[in-house]
């Protein structure tokens, strides 16, 4: 990419706060990008061949959407923690394989999307996120969802696409959680704890393409409080 066009985008940047250059071949985090990081609000590189994040990132201080879906990412710099704005982190489709803890630090986040990753664990330390509403893991290589995902504080968590076989009774205790996205991963009938049914406030609960017939789900106690709150919410929005 010429460099006019790129001074073009940045002096456009400059004045709009947003900077989008997609599907260009980028390597890299433009450099020049350091000269507008009291004016960034929105940075979207997707659709690039970038493989690493600079520590720089950490400068950005007024950004609230980092998008950096379809690169070659595998890792991200602790330095993204300092990104207290930061609202929306969109890093579908890399090559990632863990988040590193400081994304707890990240207060006011409120869209995590991490699906077509190659991550393996449910990622830790993401209950310090009071504001997200939406945790997209859907995608990756993920095989249990642990019990500190009590702590979370999604509306909507998307696991689908996984190899979940083990799914604990604490994600009943999610304060927030109001959609359970699970299909196509390797649950069993005997996986669901009766608890997500009878005692959460899930209200989406989505298991197609698992190891058992979604009808049998009624025979699981706890299926009519279930069938309870999703008649109610879909008149809601009826």
């Amino acid at each position: 990419m010429g460099n006019s066009a790129l001074k073009s985008h940045l002096e456009t940047s400059q004045k709009t706060g947003v900077f989008q250059l997609t599907g260009k071949g980028l390597q890299e985090f433009p450099e020049e990008l350091q000269r507008l990081t009291a004016n960034l609000r929105t940075v979207d590189l997707s659709g690039n061949k970038i493989e690493t994040l600079p520590a720089a990132i950490g400068n950005f201080l007024q950004l609230k959407s980092l998008t950096l879906n379809c690169n070659r990412l595998t890792s991200l710099p602790a330095e993204l923690g300092r990104l207290k704005k930061l609202e929306t982190l969109s890093l579908n489709g890399n090559q990632l394989q863990q988040l590193p803890a400081a994304v707890g630090q990240l207060k006011a986040l409120r869209t995590l999307s991490l699906s077509g990753n190659h991550l393996t664990e449910f990622p830790p330390g993401l209950g310090t996120l009071r504001q997200l509403d939406l945790l997209d893991l859907s995608r990756n290589k993920i095989q249990s969802v642990p019990p500190a995902v009590s702590e979370l504080q999604a509306i909507e968590i998307n696991l689908n696409q996984n190899q979940i076989s083990i799914l604990v009774a604490e994600v009943a205790a999610c304060p927030r959680l109001k959609v359970l996205r699970l299909e196509e991963n390797c649950l069993e009938l005997t996986s669901i704890p009766p608890a997500i049914l009878r005692d959460s406030q899930v209200s989406l609960f989505s298991v197609e393409g698992n190891l058992f017939e979604v009808k049998k789900l009624r025979d699981l106690e706890g299926y009519e409080k279930y069938m309870e709150r999703f008649t109610a919410t879909k008149k809601k929005f009826a």
